[in-house]
């Protein structure tokens, strides 16, 4: 998958090239400016534009969500092979199936349903409900309205570059008022990861950082705890960061916010707006340990694995409890999470990337990387646990050097090891 996405990016190079070129000339030039950190966020984000989505198919799935519920239907109560959904079929996704086909799939979707994917569509696991919570619903509806079906993704792709490129502004405008140089918020605009995950893959995990972003830079209790909680109904990790929010005020806020997203779903889909989750648990290996906690894997087997991971992340989130600064508690607790499960897909570090940059804890990075390279090396268990190991390593040495800053400091000078070493 990575190599297809060298690939076919390849005629694209001078276009990389240049941006990349105007980039580095921005940043030596040492100018401030956050219209020309947008700029290149901006810059960066076009060659991801000009093709199909690259690392998942996930997108198809979204578009798909929009349309069935602009039709008036559920895609908690509908799977997209449903012959009742015959009419929403276009070329784009169902480039094996017309309206006029039929699968003989109709009704409720089966708890048994298989997970395979079907070369009649371009959505994956198309026997099974969607997983994505009510608010990425929402964005999903929004975007179907206003993309006609021959643009197949393109409006999602488009949407998560300019979700991407506004966050870039809102961290270089948050660095500014916390008095650090918002140059860092490069480390997420002009990273080539945002570019293949936002404007080329559009995933939705873009909407999520940006939410979790707002949330910890707002001012207002109340306001923080509504952005949170929509994070998590974006993507239900969001909601791993609740220990980090100080006082219980906004994180019931969030839990409510939440809850209430599910109700008219609830009111519609009943139970069935649990949608793939159980199965997605099942087939990842989160419910039993086979496939997942890569790190853990190195020395326990499955059932073990399972119990000292519960464990750890009890640990961690009765630490995450501890006063301090927020941003710092959430972006290693997001990082640990990931560290801790290890999920196959890359594109979950996104909101970590963005924490990294609100942090000032640029060694995080190395786990959405991390996650690239295991997510290359599918079926090869012991070299996926060794490459989260690594991601791991660095991160507790810049950790380490950070609470003994004087040998680090010798080392960089001047703002970068004020800003890298004992930044909040």
């Amino acid at each position: 998958m990575i190599v297809t996405a060298v690939h076919d990016w390849h005629p694209n190079a001078v276009l990389i090239g240049s941006t990349a070129l105007l980039l580095v000339l921005i940043w030596r030039g040492g100018t401030k400016s956050t219209l020309l950190l947008v700029a290149g966020a901006a810059l960066c984000q076009v060659p991801a534009l000009t093709h199909a989505p690259i690392t998942s198919t996930d997108a198809y799935r979204y578009v798909w969500d929009g349309r069935v519920q602009l039709s008036g239907s559920s895609p908690y109560t509908h799977v997209p092979l449903d012959d009742a959904l015959a009419e929403l079929r276009d070329p784009v996704l169902f480039p094996g199936l017309t309206p006029a086909d039929r699968t003989g799939i109709t009704g409720p979707p089966r708890a048994d349903a298989p997970f395979d994917d079907d070369p009649r569509t371009r959505i994956n696991r198309p026997q099974v409900p969607t997983i994505y919570p009510p608010v990425a619903q929402a964005y999903f509806t929004v975007v179907a309205l206003l993309t006609p079906w021959s643009a197949g993704t393109f409006g999602l792709q488009f949407a998560a570059a300019a979700i991407a490129v506004a966050l870039t502004w809102l961290l270089a405008v948050e660095l500014k008022r916390r008095d650090r140089d918002p140059r860092w918020a490069a480390l997420w605009g002009w990273s080539p990861i945002v570019a293949l995950e936002a404007g080329s893959s559009a995933h939705v995990d873009v909407l999520a950082a940006l939410l979790i972003i707002a949330a910890l830079t707002r001012r207002r209790a109340w306001l923080a705890g509504v952005l949170l909680g929509a994070a998590g109904a974006v993507k239900l990790l969001p909601l791993l960061l609740l220990p980090a929010i100080p006082r219980l005020r906004p994180k019931f806020i969030a839990l409510g916010t939440f809850l209430a997203g599910y109700l008219p779903h609830l009111a519609v889909a009943g139970t069935l707006v649990i949608g793939f989750l159980p199965g997605y648990l099942r087939q990842e290996g989160f419910s039993d340990g086979s496939t997942r906690y890569a790190i853990l894997a190195l020395v326990l087997p499955p059932e073990p694995r399972q119990l000292v991971a519960v464990v750890i992340a009890a640990a961690l989130g009765l630490l995450a409890l501890r006063r301090g600064p927020t941003a710092v508690t959430a972006c290693w607790l997001y990082g640990a999470a990931l560290l801790l499960a290890t999920p196959t897909y890359p594109w979950y570090g996104l909101p970590l990337i963005a924490l990294a940059v609100l942090a000032a804890r640029p060694e995080w990075v190395a786990v959405p990387i991390a996650a690239y390279l295991a997510y290359a090396s599918a079926g090869h268990d012991v070299r996926q646990g060794l490459i989260h190991l690594a991601a791991l390593l660095i991160v507790i040495t810049a950790t380490t050097l950070r609470s003994h800053p004087a040998a680090p400091t010798r080392l960089i000078s001047g703002r970068a090891a004020r800003t890298l070493i004992r930044a909040p």
